[in-house]
């Protein structure tokens, strides 16, 4: 009971620091407090109600954290900007829902948030009493619960406070949502009935060279005309680029492992506190205010390398510096339970670079800079070891490899620039970078020179799927004069190939998935041979050899949980339809790039970058 009480309250614990409520089946949001100095104050508003700087900050360092959390490489600074735009839509989610609550008088009461939390336990506190059975322990829970002092109890009052209201909503919104047995069995049959068949593929790209086909050059010329869509293109420019790169050094790397080892010999040789340490040093922001603190790891939630270190070091030790494309990690298993759970602490020491090293690529790019107006870029980016090439870019896609997404130097090249102009040195989060406008040409539409053999592959597609579609004709009507599909294939040149037996959702090879050749698969009865069937770009045959039924008895014994999933998945459906609504409808105002502004600056303040391992 001591040790399930343990490990209940971590996860509340978590709650306190991170602010974090769970909501229901959709992500609600959070509780998001901020930081209660410095603040910025409105940064926009929702129907009149401000979006505060606090909470849009708070929304974006926990979905920075999640990001960083699920990939070993750095945070692009494409993805930055859309967490910076997740986080802003987050909150003006938030905001829309108490505005709905309000206006639909939904409101709790204390008699409500007693039961719920006697009996209706947080999904973050349900697995922690589970029974060997794998049954819930609501005595367990309910006598942890007596044990909470006042201060946690009261954080869960809050946590009933923000969900139940939100559930009552969530009921209103998607009320009236019904799924009939037929449904439930059409989709229970589509897993699993199953068939397997024989067909004949007429695979007419193989089939028929193109010369036994004309295309006529008029039948180009309007086809072009007819789908012009299907040839716009952006703005493209051809650019010369110099690119700085900001990694590390080996020096800088070199630096960060001396640095850790320093750290574990505070620790392990001068008897300093790993949790003070952690909350010193550490450049992970949010298990550094813990003191390290990572809670339960399970196998496979961290990068390969620090999972492998996790269940296998000593529990309790330090552990020597452990590298990751995050820095060098000193990790200390604190429990362990079998092969695939874990609790740990960890100091993050990330590699960046020196102070020194840092002073060296500034002045380097001020070099860039001065020396491409004298030299030339190549001649500058050649002496301070950037890398220079030639490429094109696209107005809606400016990526340059080592550089990332070069948003300023894209506005540049297609706002301001002309041929043979310079830019000043850009940056992004991976490098400075400086770019000389080679040429630039508007959107348009590829000129039909550029689109001719394309267009001319599809019209010979098309006779061939004719020509496939007569053949295919010619084979059944000899299969339905009472020669065998294989027999007749085989006058044809083709032959019978098997498939499975398959589902109507499976991925068949050679049949596809999802189509008609599919269908025809299912609506065919078996022994017998299909209509011509045609796909995107196929034509065939099927004959039926097996088919075996769905089973009804196994159905109708899961129908309840199938029931309750599918009505879930249609919740959340009807959940997104109304918000996306109650967001055309309301007005939302996003002042960003005015209020993180700077005086003087003429691109907005970004977002504090929040480290993550």
């Amino acid at each position: 009971m001591m040790r399930q009480m343990r490990e209940a309250t971590k996860p509340i614990m978590l709650f306190t620091a991170l602010a974090f409520v769970a909501l229901m089946v959709f992500e609600w949001g959070m509780d998001a407090t901020g930081r209660s100095a410095g603040s910025v104050g409105e940064i926009g508003s929702v129907n009149g109600d401000p979006v505060m700087y606090e909470a849009y900050m708070a929304a974006y360092r926990r979905i920075y954290d999640q990001v960083q959390r699920s990939q070993e490489g750095l945070i692009s600074t494409q993805q930055n900007r859309e967490i910076e735009d997740a986080a802003f839509d987050e909150i003006v989610t938030q905001i829309l829902i108490q505005q709905a609550l309000d206006e639909r008088g939904i409101t709790v009461s204390d008699a409500e948030i007693s039961e719920a939390a006697r009996f209706s336990p947080p999904d973050y506190l349900r697995p922690q009493f589970v029974t060997e059975e794998g049954q819930f322990d609501m005595q367990g829970y309910q006598a942890f619960l007596a044990s909470l002092p006042q201060e946690q109890l009261l954080i869960l009052e809050g946590y009933y406070r923000d969900v139940i209201p939100r559930g009552k909503l969530l009921r209103q919104v998607t009320s009236g949502i019904f799924v009939s047995d037929a449904d439930l069995w059409r989709q229970w049959r589509d897993r699993n009935e199953r068939v397997a068949v024989r067909y004949v593929a007429f695979d007419p790209e193989v089939r028929y060279p193109d010369s036994l086909f004309t295309v006529p050059d008029a039948e180009i010329q309007a086809y072009y005309r007819a789908h012009q869509e299907d040839y716009e293109i952006p703005a493209r420019a051809t650019i010369r680029i110099a690119v700085l790169s900001k990694t590390p050094t080996p020096a800088d790397t070199a630096a960060a492992l001396e640095r850790a080892r320093n750290l574990r010999a505070e620790i392990v040789e001068q008897g300093a506190d790993f949790a003070e340490v952690a909350r010193r040093e550490s450049a992970d922001p949010t298990s550094g205010r813990l003191g390290g603190e990572l809670g339960v790891v399970r196998r496979g939630d961290m990068t390969p390398v620090f999972d492998s270190v996790v269940f296998a070091a000593p529990v309790g030790q330090v552990t020597q510096p452990v590298r990751t494309t995050f820095g060098a990690h000193l990790i200390r298993v604190d429990e362990r339970w079998g092969a695939d759970s874990a609790r740990a602490s960890h100091i993050l020491v990330p590699f960046e670079r020196t102070e020194d090293s840092e002073i060296a690529l500034l002045t380097l790019a001020d070099s860039l800079e001065d020396m491409s107006v004298t030299s030339g870029l190549e001649q500058a980016a050649a002496s301070v070891g950037a890398t220079f090439s030639e490429l094109e870019i696209s107005e809606t896609f400016p990526v340059v490899a080592g550089a990332g997404r070069i948003v300023e130097g894209s506005e540049w090249a297609f706002e301001e620039a002309e041929p043979g102009d310079l830019s000043p040195v850009f940056e992004t989060d991976l490098a400075f970078y400086a770019l000389e406008l080679v040429s630039s040409q508007p959107a348009g539409v590829l000129p039909l020179e550029e689109v001719r053999a394309v267009i001319r592959a599809r019209l010979l597609l098309e006779r061939k799927m004719e020509r496939s579609r007569e053949d295919a004709r010619q084979v059944l009507e000899r299969v339905r004069q009472g020669e065998g599909l294989a027999n007749a294939a085989a006058a044809a040149g083709l032959e019978v190939r098997d498939a499975g037996p398959f589902t109507r959702v499976d991925f068949v090879q050679g049949l596809g998935s999802q189509n008609a050749a599919i269908g025809a698969a299912f609506g065919t009865p078996p022994g017998e041979v299909s209509d011509v069937v045609q796909t995107a770009n196929n034509t065939f045959l099927i004959e039926v050899v097996d088919r075996v039924p769905a089973d009804s008895t196994a159905w109708r014994a899961q129908i309840d949980q199938q029931r309750e999933a599918t009505l879930q998945q249609l919740r959340a459906q009807r959940l997104d339809v109304w918000l996306e609504a109650l967001r055309a409808s309301a007005d939302i105002r996003d002042r960003r790039d005015e209020v993180l502004r700077q005086p003087g600056d003429d691109e907005p303040l970004p977002p504090m970058m929040p480290m993550g391992f």
